[in-house]
């Protein structure tokens, strides 16, 4: 079956670069004649490692590079069962890319989208067969990332959401449904990871201590770490977005240190300075088991509150966890581990001492609660 991507920057390249590796043929455009053009030299310098290594050979790098076709405009897109659009995060434009495109597509063919923050419903609204449309989020790089969630709007049809299943299972990807609610699971369960570390952090904890104690509980990396690696400047919008679309709750605040740390050009390995880079490692706390036990247990009041949300299970959101963002648990095994009663405990004399801003914050999600 034929699969085509919409955008060829690193994240649609990667999608394509998927595909083509399962042995799909991939027809691919962008609005850049440059980013066309460039497209088959940058993907052939995406397997450069793999083949000083002895990984790869020359002739596996040609058959995946021919299965490749750039195109110039969306009608060439015609022949393609999955279509993944992965342009630039802004609702006017995906609207208008679907919008072209269900025009030129087969009744039967797979629209997705790889939008990380925007409502799947909104990007479906004013098509003619918004029924074809669906979430696919691919992680960052594409080839390297074993999760895609998995997104239906309320309207996708189930044979749709069967096709998107399957296609790209069979490319070896781990596929979790989720519901069209933002931050899908990863970006959203991913907050208070981020966000109680920086609660931490304003209340006197420095971040090397706080990331030593992650590490000491068994996370490859601390909170900060994964500021840095990913860049402050990023993490800042997706708190922001979120905390935006889940309408300011204290679960979601955007702390001042998060904001000032990107006022000050300190976003991380990119800019050879963040909140922990480039120093090494420090030995954990005294207490660091009892920063791990209260970052973990906002870990799972989250999952429990998405939970509650309807459109995915424990199991999900503990895999989506673990295979989005390196954990070695999800929040449904760390309640496992620890047990109701302390991670209630602990959200309960979090939420007694919280600052006037943060109240709320802590507050259990039903399903613990009972």
């Amino acid at each position: 079956m034929t699969i085509a991507i919409i955008g060829l920057g690193a994240m649609g390249l990667g999608i394509a670069q998927v595909f083509a590796q399962a042995g799909h043929p991939v027809l691919a455009t962008d609005s850049s004649a440059d980013m066309r053009a460039s497209a088959p030299a940058r993907l052939a310098a995406n397997f450069a490692p793999r083949i000083a290594k002895g990984a790869m050979t020359e002739g596996e790098k040609d058959a995946i590079l021919s299965r490749l076709t750039i195109t110039g405009t969306i009608p060439d897109l015609a022949p393609a069962t999955l279509v993944i659009e992965a342009v630039v995060e802004r609702l006017d434009v995906k609207q208008s890319v679907f919008s072209q495109l269900e025009q030129r597509l087969a009744p039967d063919a797979v629209m997705a989208t790889n939008t990380s923050s925007l409502s799947v419903t909104a990007i479906a609204a004013g098509l003619s067969r918004p029924d074809r449309l669906l979430g696919l989020h691919f992680f960052n790089p594409a080839p390297v990332m074993r999760l895609v969630e998995l997104a239906p709007h309320g309207g996708t049809a189930p044979d749709a959401l069967a096709t998107a299943r399957r296609l790209t299972e069979a490319t070896g990807k781990t596929v979790i449904q989720c519901a069209d609610r933002p931050g899908f699971i990863v970006n959203r369960c991913a907050r208070p990871f981020y966000g109680e570390a920086l609660a931490l952090l304003e209340e006197g904890r420095t971040p090397a201590e706080i990331d030593a104690a992650m590490l000491a509980a068994g996370y490859r990396l601390g909170p900060f770490a994964l500021i840095d690696l990913v860049g402050a400047d990023i993490n800042l919008a997706a708190t922001e977005s979120l905390a935006s679309a889940m309408g300011n709750h204290p679960r979601y605040h955007v702390f001042d240190a998060l904001r000032a740390q990107v006022a000050k050009g300190h976003l991380g390995r990119k800019a050879m300075k963040g909140f922990v880079f480039p120093a090494e490692p420090v030995a954990p706390p005294a207490d660091a088991a009892s920063i791990a036990l209260r970052i973990e247990a906002t870990l799972v009041n989250e999952g429990a509150w998405l939970l509650a949300e309807g459109g995915t299970t424990t199991e999900g959101i503990d895999t989506a966890l673990r295979l989005g963002l390196n954990f070695p648990r999800g929040p449904f095994e760390i309640l496992h581990s620890h047990g109701p009663q302390r991670i209630l405990q602990t959200l309960a004399d979090l939420e007694r001492s919280a600052p006037a801003y943060l109240k709320s914050r802590y507050l259990p999600a039903p399903a613990l609660a009972q």
